[in-house]
């Protein structure tokens, strides 16, 4: 997502926006669905949500996003409804950030946006899941970074350049395919698979001078020392955790809403009866 700077401190608009949670005129929502859990940051109040990716049209349950696809977006937004509807404030049209796969970007984003509708959103703003986990690492963005996200059903590498991705490769392996400690093999092997494909295809020096810095570790994987260990000799090279992993997508997430809401074009509501507005990525 490419960020437009906000206002100089001498404008007046700008002063007249208090800061969440102050602003009563605006309502923010950050998203992070994953096969496994959906999370929710809501301005003012901070992470409100951190439960299962699950909806119950019927007598049974249904996973509606598997392997970071969303695959039934009807589904998405009963699960949405069900668990914010109630949340936000009455009366107010969202901001809304919501993470995405890199490879699966395009499709997850138009089923995202659509799967939001419930909410009313005035505006929808996605970021690749990378970019917003080396935000809530305070990373530094200006040297290439890679970007390593173990999640329970999808694996994901990705190499930021200058903050932009530059080049990414996922897996449908995650946490759940292994079966017990010690069992990571089939993770490690797919990680150091990818990062090599992404060496040999790279005919400039950025995914090894990345690899060099040492890559950044996302996810519920990062949370399993054995994973950890092993996946750092495998790569013969460092690996640095971000701290309390598992959730650290949506905080990037939170961090560019509180970007966004300051800027002027995030704060002019579409007229009722209009689609969401626009995104980047």
């Amino acid at each position: 997502m490419t960020l437009v700077p906000r206002p100089r401190t001498g404008s007046s608009s700008y002063h007249r926006h208090r800061p969440w949670p102050m602003c009563r005129q605006c309502c923010g929502l950050a998203l992070d669905m994953g096969s496994a859990r959906t999370r929710a940051w809501i301005a003012g109040r901070g992470m409100i949500l951190d439960v299962p990716t699950i909806t119950f049209p019927g007598a049974g349950a249904v996973y509606p996003i598997q392997r970071g696809a969303i695959v039934d977006v009807p589904g998405t937004s009963r699960m949405l409804d069900r668990l914010l509807g109630h949340r936000l404030p009455r009366l107010t049209r969202p901001l809304v950030v919501v993470t995405t796969p890199v490879l699966d970007g395009p499709t997850y984003r138009e089923r995202a946006r659509t799967a939001v509708e419930v909410l009313r959103p005035r505006t929808v703003l996605t970021v690749p899941t990378a970019r917003a986990i080396a935000l809530a690492a305070d990373a530094d963005l200006s040297r290439p970074l890679l970007v390593v996200d173990i999640g329970a059903h999808l694996t994901e590498v990705v190499l930021l350049s200058e903050g932009m991705v530059f080049d990414a490769r996922r897996t449908a392996v995650g946490t759940t395919d292994i079966s017990a400690p010690g069992t990571s093999a089939e993770v490690i092997e797919a990680v150091t698979t990818m990062i090599t494909s992404m060496l040999r295809q790279d005919r400039t020096s950025v995914t090894a001078d990345a690899l060099c810095r040492g890559a950044l570790l996302a996810g519920g994987g990062a949370l399993r020392p054995d994973l950890t260990y092993r996946l750092t000799g495998s790569l013969h090279a460092p690996l640095r955790a971000v701290p309390a992993p598992h959730t650290a997508a949506i905080r990037g997430a939170a961090k560019i809403l509180q970007s966004a809401h300051a800027h002027p074009s995030a704060r002019s509501a579409h007229p009722p009866g209009r689609g969401t507005g626009p995104h980047s990525h």
